[in-house]
């Protein structure tokens, strides 16, 4: 699973102790929708339930950083993460 500027918060009753396969988390670090404690919330679950992850933040990177022509667009962190989540593709399925 991959998020990209995504909500965070695990709903009220579901956890991730079922979770199978790994999760590419990318965030900004200025996102005023998601906060940064609810990012690393998310990594403390993660890690507390040993489900196989990677999180990164992109510096002032604000809530949907990879929307082509939007107010919030950042080419820097666009490029990163796109970058990123190619490579994650690639070694999730070993192609």
């Amino acid at each position: 699973m991959v998020s990209v500027h995504g909500g965070l918060e695990t709903p009220a009753g579901q956890d991730y102790k079922e979770a199978k396969g790994q999760l590419l988390v990318q965030h900004g670090s200025a996102d005023e929708a998601v906060s940064l404690g609810q990012f690393a919330a998310l990594v403390a679950e993660l890690e507390s339930a040993g489900v196989k992850h990677e999180a990164t933040s992109y510096s002032g990177a604000p809530h949907a950083f990879s929307v082509f022509g939007s107010d919030n667009y950042r080419a820097d962190a666009d490029a990163k993460s796109w970058q990123r989540f190619t490579g994650f593709l690639k070694e999730v399925t070993g192609s």
